[in-house]
């Protein structure tokens, strides 16, 4: 079954009262995109880099800032035809966004209680209906390139020579309405490169324009996903006149007291902290972090939903929040909560508690709806400022996938939501955080590092559009699990989703068989060209040839039960001991998950926390309380989720 993010749940407690929602009036721009359908390649595009050439030529635009533009939207790949996440076509992400819209459902069936706080009524999604809406022009622009070049939009969309010289028009034209003369050289183009972006705000635009000349001066080549080679040499010492961005129009955006990072553009679009209905309140609890409490971990999740009708979600007083939002098209970033409140986001109350939510405009089980390098970017950015604004460390146990948070109790642990997928490229993520993934010991070593390399890496999922059948082929982040070293054994198996003992399957939102890049885990055995891990309580096996290998050596500290124990439990959140709660607040029971981690058996450590529980369930924040204990934990790589295990109950040890 699909999970959907929060971002597009519509939350109702019961008893309450809900007023109609004021999101619904572009909730056309929620729908999933019809590139969500399997789709067909063509042959390889020809000399993509002389369409570049040519464009720049025939519409007297630098090819540097041609190639600039395309690298920071697409990284010039074509996609084979198929649209963004923001209904974007081709190497220059044209976008045709009412095109790319479908009227698919968009999978709202998802059991995940966003706040998962068993101390207040659950928070549950109900569907939301389709309406139209007027779409902005920043997802138009399709069209527009149409009207310039006179070329049809179904070339524009299909034909990536086509597509680039549509890009090549709109820039052209953007220079022309800047007042600005035609120009051979890339410093002259800065207000035309921000007009491109699309958007609508001086920040966003200038942050955009900065990173497309990053790109040239710095230089750039890669093999596209057509098998195009294509180059972009480095300008080191190229200045563009910045001073064009006074003349393009743009408003400027609400700012202040937005936590960002200068280089990002940021706008501050609060989630409300209201009362409402009989006594009810949303959609965040106040705080006072990190001082009241540490923030451990970024949460990375993605919208299932389209830009305008998340942020009229987020600004629901009824709904639930996240702490920012990042579009797909430019980059551009909202925030909705402060870091030191509590947003409502992971569906497990101890992480949301100690986390900071990003929801990023995507769509999990879209493969060719690609995500922009101009949106990666920004979100790195973000994320690097948060991490060194709280000391998070940047590895792939504290940033976490939506997919990586687990279920706080063994009843939740089937309803905890998939996002962002394995079609999230969290390799080119962590380059762009500074912290890429790489071989950290010898061949032989006793901990690996999952690290397939992504647009190579293709395994087969199903589920994208109809349930049991395949998705496009695609790159992937995912590596598959099996009971034994061949392609015949049976995936793993996962009780926790399936206490019933079913087999896992290959659907696009099941993960009980399968890890992701950047994801640690300590090597339980090896048979030929098959590497076997430690994973939720079983040995797990993958084909790691040394030709392709998707895992490299690392080392790292790892946990195994204390001697004379024949097994330990692992828990989905870290809290304290009953008796560390004062008398009025309801003390949480620490209760196991349904796994076994027995003894012989080791599991990476992310860190060790102290048990925690954040007393909040009331508007006045008076009574709110983080009540400490004395049990410690050790966060562990256990599946594809963390979890906890007391450190009474383990022995550590470095491993290498």
């Amino acid at each position: 079954m699909r999970h959907p993010d929060t971002a597009v749940q519509r939350a109702v407690r019961p008893g309450t009262v809900r007023r109609a929602a004021g999101a619904l009036a572009t909730s056309a721009l929620l729908l999933p995109l019809l590139g969500a359908a399997p789709s067909t390649a063509g042959p390889a595009d020809a000399g993509l880099q002389r369409a570049f050439a040519a464009a720049a030529a025939e519409y007297g635009v630098p090819q540097s800032v041609l190639l600039g533009v395309s690298y920071l939207q697409s990284r010039w790949d074509g996609h084979g035809g198929a649209p963004s996440v923001s209904g974007g076509y081709g190497p220059m992400h044209l976008t045709d966004a009412r095109t790319a819209l479908a009227s698919a459902p968009h999978h709202s069936e998802g059991t995940e209680d966003p706040r998962g706080d068993s101390a207040r009524p659950a928070l549950l999604p109900v569907a939301k209906p389709p309406l139209d809406a007027e779409l902005p022009a920043r997802l138009t622009t399709l069209r527009r390139a149409a009207g310039l070049t006179g070329l049809s939009t179904e070339r524009l969309r299909t034909d990536p020579a086509a597509n680039v010289a549509g890009g090549a028009a709109l820039l052209a034209d953007a220079q022309r309405e800047l007042g600005a003369p035609a120009s051979e050289d890339p410093a002259r183009w800065y207000g035309a490169v921000a007009r491109f972006s699309g958007a609508d705000d001086s920040a966003t635009a200038a942050a955009y324009a900065n990173d497309v000349f990053a790109v040239i001066r710095s230089g750039e080549r890669r093999l596209t996903d057509s098998g195009q080679r294509v180059a972009l040499a480095a300008r080191p010492g190229l200045a563009p006149d910045t001073a064009q961005l006074r003349g393009a129009g743009l408003r400027m955006a609400e700012a202040d007291g937005t936590e960002c990072p200068a280089r990002v553009a940021c706008e501050w679009i609060p989630a409300p902290y209201e009362r409402f209905g009989d006594g009810d309140y949303g959609n965040h609890d106040v705080g006072g972090r990190p001082g009241s409490q540490r923030i451990e971990y970024i949460v990375v999740h993605d919208t299932e939903g389209r830009w305008e009708g998340v942020l009229d979600m987020v600004q629901d007083p009824a709904y639930v929040s996240w702490n920012y939002s990042l579009r797909s098209t430019d980059g551009h970033v909202a925030q909705h909560v402060k870091a030191r409140d509590v947003a409502w986001h992971a569906g497990n109350w101890y992480i949301n508690s100690t986390s900071i939510g990003l929801e990023h405009e995507g769509f999990l089980a879209s493969p060719d709806a690609w995500y922009t390098e101009a949106m990666y970017r920004a979100s790195a950015r973000l994320v690097r400022y948060l991490s060194d604004m709280y000391g998070i460390p940047l590895d792939r146990q504290h940033i976490l996938g939506h997919d990586n948070v687990p279920g706080p109790t063994a009843a939740s642990v089937g309803g905890m939501h998939t996002d962002p997928g394995p079609y999230w490229d969290w390799a080119h993520y962590f380059e762009l955080l500074g912290r890429p993934f790489e071989a950290a010991a010898t061949a032989d070593a006793g901990l690996v590092t999952i690290l397939p390399e992504y647009a190579a890496h293709r395994p087969a999922f199903t589920g994208c559009v109809t349930k049991g059948e395949a998705c496009a082929v695609h790159g992937s982040s995912a590596v598959r699990l099996r009971t034994g070293p061949g392609a015949a054994y049976p995936l793993v198996k996962d009780v926790g989703l399936r206490p019933g003992g079913e087999a896992s399957t290959i659907d696009v939102n099941d993960i009980g068989s399968r890890v992701s890049t950047g994801q640690q885990y300590a090597v339980a055995g090896r048979d030929g060209e098959w590497t076997a891990i430690w994973y939720l309580g079983q040995k797990a096996w993958f084909h790691n040839p040394a030709k392709a290998p998707v895992a490299v050596p690392a080392t790292g500290e790892v946990i195994t039960p204390r001697a004379g124990l024949a097994s330990v439990p692992v828990y989905g959140r870290a809290y304290p001991e009953v008796s560390a709660y004062p008398a009025g607040i309801p003390a949480q029971q620490v209760t196991a998950l349904p796994y076994a981690l027995a003894a012989g058996q080791e599991y990476v450590v992310g860190g060790e926390v102290r048990g925690a529980y954040y007393y909040a369930v009331t508007f006045d924040s008076a009574g709110h309380r983080v009540v400490t204990g004395e049990d410690r934990y050790y966060e562990i790589q256990f599946g594809h989720r963390v979890a906890y295990v007391k450190t009474s109950d383990v022995t550590l040890r470095a491993l290498s």
